[in-house]
């Protein structure tokens, strides 16, 4: 049965942005707390925006509203994104971050220095694909980047323009990534499904976006080079997942595959010891409660919302801006941006939106694997590129740890890669023509 148009079962909803987005703002801008978004309990807040739906609507008991929040929370696909939360968390802590820098040395050891750039831009592609982490991967390269900047005579901004590139690169790809599972299991399609459509736009945008890496490098007046030892064995545990997840293994096979052989790999090398491991796999778990709590949370929040009729409030009014598939597909995009505008978190965005967004692609008749990239990919663009967002503060955290003070707008211009996503993004919702699944 069709629910009645209610827009004042929105509210919860906006109670949340209001909160978090005033908040940050507040701490970040006017109190001068650094990382200031992210000293907000975002579970604090979305527990006020939750109080708020199940105040509403008085025809309904209390234990109803309970028994609909309960159903939301136990969806198929809620559960599973906590699992897949749960396993990459560990799978991330057990085999650890060191194998990142091995990676980047080891190119940088390949190629001749006026490569540089170009090669912490696709080292970071290939550490986030493999780490599902942007934040992790920028942390992990901006130190290398900075001491590239150092050795060689590039300019920082560019150089740490182009890590944040390379990592938003892989967090859109990435089979392990929150973004990827939030996105996959809130629209009910296939990882594999979903990477493929995500490749075809996101290919290009690297290309071009590593072609005009290229032409600045060759204009840059250089020095140096940078060198460091490099142990490869540590690649392998990544590897392992990046192929069982392209070729479609099960997620959960491909993850405890990855878990198994990086704590073979860790325990036989030396690189850590037993104990040490076991405390590196549960700090990886705890790292997702978070982002698992959120999930239950939005999910029981979404259901009373639901009910009350907001939804079909918020789809009457797309209905009306957004006309026809592209429309739809273009409403999308921008409903998952305006939640991380407001959020600062791509994940969190799209959890919020993914109940809307399921909604929206049966009114526009939109697959599930569409949707699903949609939700990932307009995340990504507008995540890589505000100022006050983990990524980019977490760069210019680490320039600055070093001794290099950078500011977010010297480094906004070299973000080629998610303006180059937009765009590809647009192309292929109003210019190319959907390809048809097999």
């Amino acid at each position: 049965m069709k629910k009645r148009e209610n827009p004042i079962a929105l509210l919860p909803i906006a109670v949340f942005l209001v909160l978090y987005l005033g908040l940050g703002i507040l701490f970040e801008y006017i109190l001068k707390i650094p990382m200031g978004f992210y000293n907000i309990p975002i579970v604090v807040t979305f527990v006020a925006a939750l109080l708020i739906a199940c105040v509403q609507n008085r025809k309904l008991s209390f234990d109803d509203k309970l028994a609909l929040m309960g159903q939301g929370i136990g969806d198929k696909n809620i559960v599973t994104m906590i699992l897949i939360f749960l396993l990459a968390g560990a799978f991330v802590g057990v085999v650890g971050r060191s194998s990142a820098s091995s990676v980047a040395y080891f190119m940088l050891s390949l190629v001749p220095t006026r490569f540089a750039v170009a090669v912490l831009f696709v080292v970071s592609c290939f550490v986030s694909l493999s780490m599902g982490t942007s934040v992790g991967t920028i942390t992990l390269i901006t130190p290398i980047a900075v001491a590239v900047a150092q050795g060689s005579g590039f300019s920082i901004p560019l150089c740490v323009g182009s890590v944040m590139g390379g990592a938003m690169f892989g967090d859109n790809l990435s089979f392990i990534s929150d973004t990827t599972i939030a996105a996959c299991n809130g629209q009910g399609c296939e990882m594999k499904d979903k990477f493929r459509e995500n490749f075809a736009i996101a290919l290009p945008a690297a290309l071009v976006a590593l072609v005009l890496i290229l032409v600045l490098s060759f204009r840059a007046e250089l020095g140096g080079a940078v060198t460091e030892d490099y142990s490869l064995i540590q690649i392998i545990p990544y590897l392992l997942v990046l192929i069982g997840g392209i070729i479609g293994i099960n997620v959960f096979i491909v993850l405890l595959i990855g878990i198994l052989s990086g704590s073979i790999i860790m325990l036989a090398t030396g690189a850590t010891a037993a104990t040490d491991l076991l405390a590196g796999m549960g700090s990886g778990v705890s790292g997702m409660f978070e982002t698992a709590m959120v999930a239950i949370l939005v999910a029981a929040m979404c259901a009373l919302i639901r009910e009350h009729g907001g939804f079909e409030a918020l789809l009457s009014f797309i209905r009306k801006v957004f006309r026809g598939k592209k429309g739809g597909q273009l409403g999308i995009g921008l409903l998952v941006g305006a939640m991380d505008i407001a959020t600062a978190n791509n994940t969190v965005a799209i959890v919020m939106a993914n109940p809307i967004a399921q909604e929206m692609a049966e009114e526009y008749s939109i697959t599930p694997r569409k949707s699903a990239s949609l939700l990932d990919t307009f995340s990504c663009i507008f995540q890589g590129v505000i100022p006050y967002g983990a990524q980019m503060l977490v760069a210019i955290s680490a320039a600055s740890e070093l001794g290099h003070s950078i500011s977010a707008f010297q480094i906004m211009p070299y973000l080629f890669y998610p303006y180059l996503l937009l765009v590809s993004s647009l192309l292929f919702i109003f210019v190319i023509p959907e390809r048809k699944a097999k």
